[in-house]
């Protein structure tokens, strides 16, 4: 039987931990958990000395992790959900009735828009005592996955090819997504307008056929989103070039073109910890979003082909 030592840290000293870094300060987190600010400190403080490095900047503004509390932060968050996990899954187990209580998923935009209702919607009929809890989250920089590494998410739905998993990642392909043209309807020659961008667009998934295209010009006008991309240009404020997810909510006045069979595409896919990939939860999201079979299709003058699961 494996033992615990003086270095190992208790759950209530990993939940201090978080707390500090959910809340800013040592006086905010002990009143979310209930304690004293001197209690709070002193479990911080054993921290440090367990793990053998400052966690957090202290200062008048409050605390701040620094680099290696942030790591332990994670790593904390993590640990915390696998003990839920673990207490869940077998009472579960026990009774036989399914998973109950929280599902937290990370999505962008507009798969949280598009993929994940009906996906949601299949999982409660079967599990209805799970409590999904849905982050929508720009994928730029660490992006969805990102939420997973901290241990704000158990699964991501996240565009696959970018840059490399945190470790302690797995991610896994759903379906191929393609772009396309959207315009204002009716235009006579689309290529012509100015380009509405937004920031999640044309990452590593595109960029080589992007540059590619002596028709695109830099872009003139830039969005927060998606949403807005497409308002603008079922203005008439220019032309973009979307993905499939995107454009499913284009309205009436957004035409859709193909970009011919060499058009751009970008993998939809999810990523979980390694961890949590054999939990019933995440098998069952997984479960899921693979017996729909998703057709993601574009709309509009020239229909863009079915994108189904590849597996």
């Amino acid at each position: 039987m494996t033992r615990t030592t003086d270095s190992d840290l208790a759950p209530h000293e990993l939940r201090a931990l978080v707390a500090v870094a959910d809340t800013g300060g040592f006086s905010a987190a002990a009143g979310t958990l209930g304690l004293t600010q001197s209690a709070v400190s002193h479990s911080v403080r054993g921290s440090e000395r367990k793990i053998g490095a400052v966690l957090f900047e202290r200062g008048r503004a409050g605390a701040r992790p620094t680099p290696a509390g942030a790591a332990a932060v994670a790593h904390a968050r993590r640990v915390l959900r696998l003990l839920d996990v673990l207490v869940v899954e077998a009472r579960g187990a026990a009774r036989s009735d399914g998973w109950e209580g929280p599902l937290r998923i990370a999505a962008f935009r507009s798969a949280a828009l598009h993929l994940l209702p009906p996906v949601l919607e299949r999982l409660r009929a079967r599990c209805p005592g799970i409590e999904p809890r849905v982050r929508i989250v720009r994928e730029v920089g660490r992006g969805t996955a990102g939420e997973v590494s901290d241990g704000r998410a158990d699964l991501a739905i996240a565009t696959l090819g970018g840059p490399p998993l945190a470790p302690g990642l797995v991610a896994r392909g759903l379906f191929e997504e393609p772009y396309a043209l959207a315009h204002p309807l009716g235009h006579a020659s689309p290529r012509s307008l100015p380009l509405v961008d937004w920031a999640e667009n044309c990452g590593a998934h595109t960029r080589a056929w992007w540059a590619a295209q002596d028709w695109i010009p830099e872009a003139t006008v830039e969005a927060e989103d998606d949403g807005a991309v497409l308002s603008l240009v079922g203005a008439g404020h220019g032309m973009a070039v979307m993905p499939a997810l995107s454009l499913a909510g284009a309205p009436a006045s957004v035409g859709i073109t193909s970009l011919g069979p060499r058009r751009p595409t970008r993998q939809v896919g999810y990523v979980t910890t390694s961890e949590l990939a054999g939990s019933a939860v995440v098998r069952a999201v997984v479960r899921e979003l693979r017996a729909l079979a998703r057709v993601v299709d574009v709309p509009g003058e020239h229909g863009e082909g079915p994108v189904r699961d590849p597996e």
